[in-house]
């Protein structure tokens, strides 16, 4: 199976995540972060970096959770009204 491009958008919203994330991380190190939300520290590094763009739900949940973040708040931060359409849909 052969994965579709990710659009400029898309990329754009993972750039975005990754920065909320590598924000509510602060002083935290995102081997504290890895180790307490049990994504590896390799897989955070690249979302923060924006090079995995398109994380599992899971992932970004884990993730949330690690750091207190709401995953209603994150899809409010991350989209326009139709980015937060697909998102909930």
């Amino acid at each position: 199976m052969v994965r579709p491009s990710l659009t400029p958008e898309e990329r754009e919203r993972g750039r975005r995540l990754g920065a909320l994330l590598r924000q509510a991380r602060g002083d935290r190190t995102p081997a504290e972060v890895a180790a307490s939300s049990g994504v590896s520290l390799e897989v955070l590094r690249k979302i923060e970096s924006g090079r995995v763009p398109t994380p599992t739900f899971f992932t970004v949940a884990a993730l949330a959770h690690a750091l207190g973040l709401p995953l209603d708040g994150l899809v409010e931060q991350l989209g326009d009204s139709a980015d937060r359409a697909a998102l909930t849909a």
